[in-house]
């Protein structure tokens, strides 16, 4: 397996990084690896915050932090006080690379501060259990909470990924369209996969991307990756749509994608590759092949090589093809649990997410198990009822959660931002009566300016939940 120092040695006659000025990426890299080391000679093992805004240092960065054994944890320079506030106490960092508005109290050296010698111990991490002695990338996730935690990954983690993608797309070198966060997993891949295969990495924030600034490349050489609410953005425009239509692939993840926005890429015959992954799992562990989506599948696609998925029951029974059940991941590139707790399993990963393996051995999904809502005893998946709603193109964005309520223990709330302002509830509701059992047909409708959703996708559902309660209770005084 090539290590950080070989992939960087290996690319240092390329003009790898389109946009980029590749020599000087190379340049920061040794530099700041050279400075690690002789912090870690002195019997120092930094633990780095790395908030670094421009892509090239951000990178740059990163690999030196990798190349020398340290703690990196890869943060959001536009958190706000809060989410800082939850970082520094948790990490207590003895370097900070970046410039954010968030000062921390007492004020952090923005130099590596001296600390006990290194031992053998993973105690030197502040871990709380053992771990390989090598570079630990702590990769951040808030799932639908709100609260920041960091899933601890490796280097080799990182590197299964990338070898179970090469694998499965049959390709030896990787060539990807990051408008991505680089902080985060699916911006981080496209990086990983890059640049440990030798191929070209370009970056450009989906922002520039969407105003019709794009790069001069040969789509048909790359893969590009997007979150179901930027296809929606670039299928709104013809030029874009063309261009998008040209790539090799298209990735798409991190959120649900409602059935109209799937059916729309296939007919501007977008080349899409649903895929279904998460941050402790270095992205993607299933991909839906492009001539799969563009003959009618909508699956997660099959299983990519280094992961393995089975689909148990509540007693923990692995169940038959079509049958719904729990999601088990075993994956070499799952991470090892959280910052700073670990796990001992290191190989098996019981996701929240419910779903079957049809006989062709793809992965369907049908909802998050914590997501579930039951009113009147019957269970309901958001999922469902949230791409009906989208089917009827009259929302521009949606999410249905459950309330509490005496008489059926929750009720179905659609939170939704109309396309509209003459759009009504009553109208929606009219158009799922043929599509939805009655039972599924949300009882309330709070029309809201903005959905809250993180740079993925992801809902905030505790603040849906706080929006929900107290529209409800505006109503009813």
């Amino acid at each position: 397996m090539q290590q950080p120092l070989d992939c960087l040695n290996n690319l240092t006659q390329d003009d790898w990084l389109i946009g980029y000025n590749s020599h000087q990426f190379n340049q920061i890299a040794q530099e700041l690896y050279l400075e690690l080391t002789q912090l870690s000679a002195c019997g120092t093992s930094p633990k780095i915050i790395l908030a670094e805004r421009e892509p090239l240092r951000f990178l740059a960065s990163f690999i030196a932090a990798c190349a020398a054994n340290c703690q990196v944890f890869l943060c959001n320079p536009d958190w706000g006080t809060q989410e800082w506030q939850q970082v520094f106490d948790l990490v207590q960092p003895d370097i900070i690379w970046g410039e954010f508005l968030y000062s921390p109290t007492p004020p952090l050296s923005y130099s590596a501060r001296a600390k006990r010698p290194a031992t053998a111990n993973s105690t030197q991490h502040g871990l709380n259990a053992p771990l390989p002695l090598t570079a630990l990338i702590m990769i951040p996730t808030g799932g639908s909470s709100g609260q920041i935690k960091f899933a601890i990954h490796t280097w080799e983690t990182l590197i299964a990924s990338v070898q179970g993608f090469t694998e499965y797309f049959q390709l030896k070198q990787v060539n990807s369209f990051c408008v991505l966060p680089l902080y985060h997993v699916s911006g981080l891949m496209q990086f990983m996969r890059s640049f440990t295969t030798g191929g070209k990495l370009a970056i450009l924030p989906f922002k520039v991307v969407e105003s019709g600034q794009i790069l001069n490349i040969k789509q048909s050489e790359f893969f590009i990756s997007l979150v179901p609410t930027q296809l929606q953005r670039l299928l709104q425009n013809p030029e874009l749509t063309e261009w998008l239509s040209q790539f090799n692939t298209v990735l798409l993840g991190g959120a649900p994608a409602w059935n109209e926005l799937l059916e729309k890429a296939r007919f501007h015959r977008i080349r899409l590759a649903l895929t279904y992954g998460m941050t402790e799992t270095a992205s993607q562990i299933a991909t839906l092949k492009p001539d799969d989506f563009l003959g009618g599948k909508i699956s997660s696609g099959q299983i990519l090589p280094h992961a393995k998925v089975t689909i148990r029951n509540q007693q923990g029974e692995i169940l038959n093809p079509n049958q719904i059940g729990n999601i088990t991941i075993h994956a070499q590139s799952l991470s090892f649990g959280y910052y700073p707790i670990t796990r001992e399993n290191q190989d098996t990963f019981q996701v929240d997410d419910l779903g079957f393996l049809d006989t062709q051995g793809h992965l369907n999904i049908v909802g998050r198990n914590s997501d579930k809502i039951i009113t009147g005893g019957e269970n309901i998946y958001p999922a469902e009822i949230e791409s009906a709603i989208q089917a009827t193109q009259m929302v521009a964005d949606i999410c249905v959660i459950g309330i509490p309520d005496k008489h059926w223990g929750q009720a179905l709330t659609a939170i939704y931002i109309p396309k509209k302002s003459d759009t009504s509830a009553l109208k929606i509701q009219t158009l799922l009566k043929n599509k939805l059992s009655k039972f599924k047909i949300p009882k309330y409708w709070i029309p809201q300016q903005n959905l809250p959703r993180n740079s993925q996708g992801k809902i905030n559902r505790q603040q849906l939940q706080q929006i929900a309660t107290e529209f409800l209770q505006n109503s009813i005084t």
